[in-house]
């Protein structure tokens, strides 16, 4: 009888113990989207995670990047959206992230290794809380077409080129290899920033938005100018109205643009779709008279505050950001690191491609002149409505709907408007 006593109390304490388990386990759940490989590279990662952690299993959930800009906010303000999100409005949503300082092993990790870009998830008024971590960092930067100016004999401008050298010099290439596009740009008021703040925009005056200065409307002449000579083509960015995004992907990788302002993120995409067909690059920044930078962003994970797995939620990000897993990630997606450590000592980047390998020496050497206005601006929480207001009313400018005098107007009265929607009142 004592012998069945302990059987039965064991196999009792077997499945309290299992019971235990089942309901320690969390399933947490991850909104993600991809620019090139980095979902299969994250996927891998997870799988030796989720066997490393047995309790925890990750669902990556992919979808358009579409869908982050359009349904996750109604999500998260419903309070159904995941445990985690890859997002690129870092500043705009950060009331729905969750600060994860609480439960990290070593929090100065974090600040020691991401502390410029842990600003720009924190909400208004929070100075301390860890509420992400970048996915990769960005960069806007030219990616001319080696091919064309090598076929028309000009050499491809230097390192302290202006933005007019290379509209002269980009013009002389298309004339003589005849390809339509001479400059082409992403049509985004993020894009723009860089190039306005090059020619001495500020955008912010203390802690108020401040669009319209001289800076900025030196660079917005140049881009009215530029698609009404032909620099620019009116096509691409008249094809879609209001704030929507338009790039130019497929014509650069078609051979058809000389040079096109886009960013970093494009690398392992043209690495596949260009392939061998002609050599490209990224190259250094264009200068203005107040400098030389282009825009600092990127994407990354973020907490969820709906979370009902905070400790495993704050154990996934302390793993990804790990040294280690970082290294990996970035070798393998061609992404420049957020991580201050990585980037000292440098990303064995798995590549044979020439280009690709030109354009990370690029970028990185880019990043590190990036003017402290750029990396302000970018984490301003309500750069966003700015973004909105300069591509709107610039567009419209270029489309001969109104003048550049009341594009500036439109766009001051644009951002009022934006944040009074918000319960924000600005002059």
């Amino acid at each position: 009888m004592k012998a069945i006593f302990r059987t039965l109390f064991a196999a009792g304490l077997a499945l309290t113990a299992s019971t235990a388990a089942l309901a320690q386990s969390a399933e947490l759940r991850v909104m993600w989207y991809s620019d090139g490989n980095e979902g299969d590279v994250l996927r891998d990662l997870l799988d030796r995670y989720e066997k490393a952690t047995p309790n925890v299993k990750v669902v990556l959930d992919r979808v358009p990047y579409k869908s982050i800009l359009e349904q996750l906010p109604p999500l998260l303000n419903s309070g159904q959206g995941p445990d985690l999100a890859r997002v690129t409005d870092l500043g705009g949503l950060s009331r729905h992230y969750l600060d994860v300082r609480p439960h990290l092993k070593d929090a100065k990790y974090f600040d020691d290794n991401f502390g410029e870009t842990l600003k720009w998830f924190r909400p208004a008024g929070n100075t301390n809380g860890v509420f992400g971590v970048m996915t990769q960092l960005t960069l806007t930067l030219p990616l001319v077409n080696a091919t064309l100016f090598q076929q028309a004999g000009i050499p491809i401008p230097g390192p302290t080129a202006t933005w007019d050298d290379w509209a002269k010099a980009a013009s002389e290439v298309a004339k003589k290899v005849n390809v339509p596009y001479p400059i082409a740009m992403d049509r985004s008021g993020h894009r723009v920033a860089g190039p306005a703040i090059s020619h001495g925009a500020k955008f912010m005056n203390g802690d108020k938005p401040a669009l319209v200065d001289d800076g900025f409307r030196t660079m917005m002449k140049k881009l009215v100018d530029w698609h009404a000579n032909g620099t620019m083509p009116k096509a691409l960015w008249g094809s879609v109205g209001g704030s929507t995004y338009r790039g130019a992907n497929d014509e650069f990788a078609n051979g058809q643009v000389v040079m096109y302002y886009s960013g970093s993120w494009q690398f392992p995409q043209f690495a596949k779709t260009i392939g061998k067909n002609f050599e490209w690059q990224a190259v250094q920044q264009p200068c203005g008279p107040a400098g030389c930078t282009g825009m600092p962003g990127g994407a990354a994970l973020v907490p969820i505050k709906t979370t009902k797995h905070p400790k495993e939620v704050a154990a996934l990000l302390e793993w990804f950001a790990s040294e280690p897993v970082q290294s990996e990630y970035h070798a393998r997606t061609l992404f420049l690191p957020a991580h201050a450590g990585l980037a000292k000592k440098g990303v064995p980047y798995r590549s044979d491609d020439a280009n690709v390998k030109k354009s990370l020496d690029a970028a990185v050497k880019a990043v590190a002149a990036t003017s402290p206005t750029a990396f302000a601006y970018q984490g301003y929480e309500h750069n966003r409505i700015l973004f909105n207001a300069t591509i709107v009313r610039l567009n419209q400018a270029i489309a001969g709907e109104m003048s550049l005098d009341e594009a500036y107007k439109r766009m001051q009265a644009d951002v009022v408007e934006g944040f009074a929607a918000k319960g924000i009142k600005v002059e």
